[in-house]
């Protein structure tokens, strides 16, 4: 009896013992979730990517993905693809604005330049051929969807006047009513600002932002050479891990941006696309950054699937767009 007894005791001890070790486990575990919910507050939140209301989508497509990696000639096949994705969009009943980088690359291949232009004035001529080239491709592409598109070139100083932005919101405003797509570049020929300093237009992944916020986009789509925000480069450390979500783009979401870019053909690197996400989400539009080698992830993207980085939107009441110019 006595035996039993103190067996009893042994089994109610262990059990105590065993219950007070998983507590104890759970309250650090707890504790350390907590610690790395504190650290990364910013970004990586549970969210659901619910598109189905955007009616008005901006996409921006860089030099890098329009081109042969190997030749930096124009890719035929993918800017027929682009073409198509947009055209679908716009038959769903979505208005659609396209923000092209590629005047330069594609005037660079006619006038037979085999290196990249240093002189302004020589990227200025590759623009003014270029520009008139790209937009021609542009046009027999849409026509063979049944679609209409307008240019648009814009340079810093629309942006910066208020009479001159709102003429351009007009303008973009009648377009769209019209059933039109407009193709928007930055107008390499005469402005210098984005040839010159990467700080104002990268690549024109501000200027998409910039064009977002005039027209009052719901959504930014920009497709570049890297398929998302990572804690630092991809191209140059392994350890670096993605992120799929920032809810709001703090000091630490700032300190990933990177200047470099992994092309020979687009200028823009992981800071610009960072001022581009703080003009847009700013502006109260959700921005998503994804990889350009496949086109035929746009409709995806729009569809609510978790491809590339999301930067939730975070309208601030009184938005200064010159603050980021």
């Amino acid at each position: 009896m006595i035996e039993n007894k103190l067996k009893d005791a042994v089994r109610e001890k262990l059990k105590n013992d065993m219950l007070e070790l998983m507590n104890d486990s759970s309250v650090k575990r707890d504790a350390h979730d907590g610690n790395n919910s504190s650290e990364s507050e910013s970004f990586d939140k549970a969210i659901n990517r619910d598109f189905s209301d955007k009616k008005r989508i901006v996409v921006k497509v860089g030099s890098s993905s329009l081109t042969h990696a190997e030749s930096g000639k124009l890719d035929l096949i993918k800017l027929e693809i682009l073409v198509r994705e947009l055209s679908y969009l716009r038959n769903s009943g979505v208005d659609v604005v396209l923000v092209t980088s590629g005047a330069i690359m594609v005037g660079r291949t006619a006038l037979g330049v085999d290196h990249r232009p240093d002189r302004i004035e020589e990227k200025q001529a590759c623009a003014a051929v270029g520009q008139a080239r790209l937009m021609m491709m542009y046009q027999k592409l849409f026509a063979e969807y049944n679609q209409s598109c307008g240019q648009v070139l814009i340079t810093k100083d629309n942006l910066l006047s208020e009479e001159a932005s709102n003429n351009a919101k007009k303008t973009f405003e009648e377009l769209l009513k019209l059933g039109v797509i407009p193709v928007v570049n930055e107008n390499d020929t005469v402005a210098t600002s984005e040839i010159e300093s990467l700080a104002v237009f990268g690549d024109n992944d501000t200027l998409s932002a910039v064009v977002a916020h005039l027209v009052e986009a719901d959504l930014l789509i920009l497709l570049s050479d890297i398929d998302g925000l990572y804690t630092s480069d991809p191209h140059t450390d392994p350890d670096a891990e993605f992120i799929s979500t920032v809810t709001s783009i703090d000091s630490q979401i700032l300190s990933m941006g990177k200047s470099s870019t992994g092309s020979t053909a687009g200028t823009g690197g992981m800071a610009t696309k960072l001022t581009a996400a703080r003009i847009a989400t700013g502006s109260g539009i959700d921005m998503v950054i994804a990889s350009g080698d496949d086109f035929h992830i746009i409709h995806h993207i729009v569809a609510g699937e978790p491809i590339g980085t999301l930067f939730v939107s975070n309208a601030i009441e009184r938005f200064e767009l010159g603050d980021y110019l």
